[in-house]
């Protein structure tokens, strides 16, 4: 058996998702390392509560919601590691990417948050654009309005039934209409992330990573921008640097675990999405997900 271990990104947090988890032993612990870090209460952000005084969804802020997925998340393949279990093979979708990265051995869980941290406020303050989700639709139809249209790009490839575009709003909305799909849905985002519109976040997210040393991984990883396993540290933060800027190619991503002998995918973190794309798409994979601790088998 080959697994691939897969860590979702933004879309899939929820209230309560801490829940299933908090009782692990370092839970609590981990969750008032990232409190302190981000000087707001992420446990109780998790859990729905007005913290910010922003209103009950500010679990959808982009800078809770990457810290929270991140601290879920590396919790989860930590107790997966005590317990003597690993993988042949790791990938992250967006943010996912840090957690596989820690996950291989790159970086220790206080670089990870720090990074996460610093990587969700560039983000949240790179506003103006906007996202659109497009299902069914014909690629050669889609790649030709995006090549026509400026101001747009595909940010989250990640079936031949679904992409992400994401650019200016004018230029989404256009290219939306104009496609002919089953459903475009509009994302409630702040900013046109996985697109050349995160160019300066991009290259000060890159400043703060010349400041961290990276190890070897440990296991291959597969990252967002180039889907070939490497274990090469200055390669993987190569590939970190551009992610912001470049779409994720998940679809490859797929394709890569396949021609690796990925038998068995893991999606570790909320929710199934990757695992349900992985069911439409890989033909003869088997997909389980690890989301508190009843799947950890405690």
């Amino acid at each position: 058996m080959s697994i691939a271990w897969v860590f979702p990104g933004q879309g899939s947090q929820k209230v309560g998702m801490a829940d299933q988890l908090i009782t692990l032993p370092e839970a609590s612990d981990r969750f008032a390392m990232a409190s302190d870090l981000l000087g707001r209460d992420l446990l109780a952000i998790c859990r729905g509560q007005n913290v910010e005084g922003n209103g009950p969804h500010e679990l959808n802020d982009t800078r809770n919601t990457q810290p929270a997925l991140f601290v879920i998340e590396s919790l989860l393949v930590d107790n997966l590691h005590a317990q003597g279990r690993d993988a042949s093979l790791v990938a992250g979708h967006s943010l996912g990417e840090l957690v596989a990265l820690y996950s291989a051995g790159v970086f220790d869980l206080a670089t990870g948050l720090k990074l996460m941290q610093i990587r969700s406020e560039l983000m949240a303050a790179a506003g103006g654009g906007a996202m659109t989700a497009v299902i069914g639709f014909d690629r050669g139809e889609l790649q030709d309005l995006v090549q026509a249209t400026e101001g747009i790009s595909i940010a989250n490839d990640n079936s031949d039934a679904q992409v992400v575009l994401s650019g200016t709003p004018e230029a989404v909305t256009a290219v939306s209409k104009k496609l002919t799909c089953k459903r475009a849905i509009p994302l409630a985002v702040s900013g046109a992330f996985h697109s050349p519109f995160m160019a300066e976040a991009a290259q000060r997210f890159a400043e703060q990573l010349d400041q961290v040393t990276f190890q070897d991984a440990r296991i291959p990883v597969l990252s967002n921008c180039e889907p070939s396993p490497s274990q090469a540290a200055e390669v993987l933060k190569q590939r970190l640097k551009h992610q912001m800027t470049t779409g994720v190619r998940w679809r490859e991503t797929m394709t890569a675990m396949g021609e690796f002998g990925i038998d068995t995918m893991v999606e570790i973190g909320p929710g199934n999405v990757l695992s349900g794309l992985a069911k439409r798409s890989m033909k003869g994979i088997s997909s389980s997900q690890i989301a508190g601790t009843a799947d950890l088998g405690l």
